[in-house]
């Protein structure tokens, strides 16, 4: 009997453990944790604001601290890391058209109506880079049963919010971009002026030496030297 009890609570004790170890693995893999993680590691540091697309395995962080922008999807298997100064702007999409905008070199679209959604709500960012110049979530409707907005209003009012951080961010980055000149529209030095030397002063016809006046003397002073002899 003793051994029978035994291995009962053996059997507890080990469904006990795996459930708990289960537990532990599911709380450790759940997608915020494993998005915050990705996070982290992009940004070297906690974030300062992030946004998950829930149930998509989606979403993007940001530090200020840091100056970078994390974009991570696939439950956080795959990231990219911008510097902040590479962050162009943000769109927020409703049913296929755009409703508010923040554009580096440009006056910011605000956003005019809080609902009005039907299919979809749509962030969108973009990107300095030719290779991945945007980033979308779809914040509504969520991909999961729970954790997402329930409705379109609260997932427009989150992508307002990250119109306007975007907006700060590029307001504090120096806002338009400036381009550089192309090599023929480079300033070309001026070529050095030559230096102004004097003229030389005419001769002076007037200036007779003694010699020169003694040959030119008039010839009728030698008829009268001889006349006098």
């Amino acid at each position: 009997m003793g051994e029978w009890v035994g291995f009962i609570l053996l059997i507890v004790l080990g469904g006990v453990g795996v459930t708990l170890a289960a537990s532990a693995y599911a709380w450790w893999m759940a997608e915020p944790r494993r998005m915050g993680r990705t996070f982290r590691a992009g940004l070297e540091g906690p974030p300062d604001a992030a946004l998950i697309a829930v149930g998509s395995g989606r979403g993007v962080a940001l530090s200020t601290a840091s100056a970078r922008f994390v974009a991570a999807w696939d439950f956080g298997g795959w990231r990219l890391t911008f510097a902040l100064a590479e962050v162009l702007g943000a769109e927020l999409d409703l049913d296929g058209a755009v409703a508010a905008r923040a554009l580096r070199g440009e006056p910011r679209r605000l956003l005019d109506r809080q609902s009005g959604a039907e299919r979809e709500v749509r962030l969108r960012f973009i990107f300095d880079d030719a290779r991945h110049p945007d980033f979308e979530l779809v914040l509504w409707p969520s991909a999961a049963a729970r954790g997402g907005p329930a409705r379109p209003r609260e997932a427009i009012a989150e992508g307002n919010r990250w119109i306007a951080r975007i907006e700060t961010i590029l307001r504090k980055s120096g806002g338009a971009l400036v381009l550089a000149r192309p090599a023929a529209d480079a300033a070309v030095p001026d070529a050095p002026k030559p230096r102004a030397t004097a003229a030389p002063a005419p001769p002076d016809l007037f200036d007779v030496s003694e010699e020169d006046a003694d040959d030119d003397a008039p010839p009728w002073d030698e008829d009268e030297t001889e006349l006098a002899d």
